[in-house]
């Protein structure tokens, strides 16, 4: 019973230290994660491992691929750096293949993307600028028949502006002549008249 008694305090015992053990390592993690970190990117490679440890002895956590931008952890040791990758892993990766600047693979991907952007507001450039040459066009021809109009209906009134001031010289041609007709009408009856009273009165005088 004591032999018993004595084994289950024994693995007690041991499970309050795996306890304990597991407590400190979470705590650990925690404050690990923590730490501040850097921003940096891995350099033009293919792809490089991640390692559980500073060290090619540990066991491969996965490959991140050049370019990848990460976040440093804490301090390098045995040329190795602890890093957390874009998708949230946590691992070392050797020290030569990571860099302050975004990798050459990255700035071209940005250029690419920045490139394929102008692009994009270049084709909407030329099409707004070809519809403002459309509507140009457009107004063009309105003004072209506005035009159109405008010398037809000044054509119109030039001639209207004739016709009245032929219709006017009309007029006043048939007052002059009409005026002359009575001019002469009165000077025939100024000399006719006189003439016919003075016959008249000598027949008169001869009949006496």
């Amino acid at each position: 019973m004591r032999f018993f008694f004595g084994l289950s305090s024994t693995v007690l015992f041991t499970l309050s230290v795996l306890f304990s053990t597991a407590i400190i390592a979470q705590e650990n993690s925690l404050s690990s994660s923590a730490v501040e970190t850097e921003n940096a990117f891995i350099s033009d490679e293919l792809f490089i491992f991640m390692r559980s440890g500073a060290g090619t002895q540990y066991r491969l956590l996965g490959s991140i691929n050049a370019g990848t931008p990460i976040s440093l952890v804490g301090e390098a040791k045995n040329d190795f750096q602890e890093i957390i990758d874009d998708k949230g892993r946590t691992g070392w990766v050797d020290v030569k293949f990571i860099q302050r600047t975004p990798a050459l693979r990255a700035v071209i991907a940005e250029l690419n993307a920045q490139l394929a952007s102008n692009d994009e507001a270049n084709n909407l450039a030329q099409s707004q600028l070809a519809d403002s040459k459309q509507q140009i066009d457009k107004l063009s021809e309105n003004n072209s028949q506005l035009k159109s109009q405008v010398n037809a209906l000044t054509k119109q009134l030039k001639n209207s502006q004739e016709k009245l001031q032929q219709q006017e010289t009309g007029v006043k041609k048939e007052w002059f002549f009409n005026g002359a007709i009575v001019l002469g009408f009165g000077l025939i009856l100024g000399l006719v008249l006189p003439r016919l009273a003075v016959r008249r009165r000598s027949s008169m005088e001869s009949w006496q």
